[in-house]
């Protein structure tokens, strides 16, 4: 099995949530004692959050190609980058390294595809609610993303930051994202992406008329498939 390089701390409880996953999946597709090997780089999140506000992204990427590199060097065989919201700087960290790369939107993609969704409603930060970058990734592959309403990106954005990214899952918090999806189902989406990785923290299958698409868990499952590949 090659080894798997994750850039995380992005926060770190989704980077533990990643762990996790990472490890259960090669259990369940290797069985024994078997578990995967992995090198993490977990970064102050407070000193992304700054950038990110500021619109920092050039020196956010330069960052995160740095320290991909470094993972490379130390030996990892194929890099995921543990956060939706970063994959904004993707090309960056894809050109700064020699070994496969693994895009969340790739992960994602397949997924709405197996579950017959065309159209899917995409929450996540604000940064990947209303900047390009998923949007378009997930276009590019015959997938059509509906972001909410301006309000309701502000609650689901607040939600991230001032609660999940501290570890904090709130019962109305749950029920607005349930309100959130509810409106997005509404105007037509087949399925919904949690697009940001503490959200799977907060609401699944059961908090949703329509399929969910856990982007932390797709994007680990697929590391796994690539490493045993």
């Amino acid at each position: 099995m090659r080894t798997i390089g994750l850039l995380g701390g992005m926060s770190w409880e989704s980077t533990a949530e990643y762990y996790r996953v990472v490890n259960e999946t090669v259990r369940q597709r290797l069985g024994g004692h078997h578990s995967a090997p992995v090198l993490i780089d977990s970064v102050d999140f407070a000193w992304v959050a700054q950038r990110q506000a500021s619109g920092a992204w050039d020196e956010l990427a330069e960052m995160l190609a740095g320290r991909a590199r470094r993972l490379q060097d130390a030996g990892a065989e194929l890099v995921l980058l543990g956060t939706n919201t970063m994959h904004l700087v993707a090309a960056a960290v894809q050109e700064a390294i020699d070994v496969p790369f693994l895009h969340i939107g790739d992960a994602t993609a397949a997924a709405a595809h197996a579950a017959g969704a065309g159209t899917v409603g995409l929450l996540g930060t604000r940064f990947t609610m209303e900047q390009p970058f998923l949007v378009d990734h997930l276009s590019e592959r015959g997938i059509d993303a509906l972001v909410p309403g301006a309000a309701d990106r502000e609650v689901v954005h607040a939600v991230i930051y001032d609660e999940l990214v501290r570890g904090l899952v709130r019962e109305e918090s749950r029920a607005a994202y349930r309100a959130v999806i509810g409106r997005l189902v509404e105007r037509g989406a087949e399925a919904v992406v949690l697009g940001c990785t503490e959200i799977e923290l907060l609401v699944g299958p059961d908090d949703s008329p329509v399929p969910v698409l856990p982007t932390t868990r797709l994007h680990a499952e697929a590391a796994v498939d690539a490493a045993l590949a």
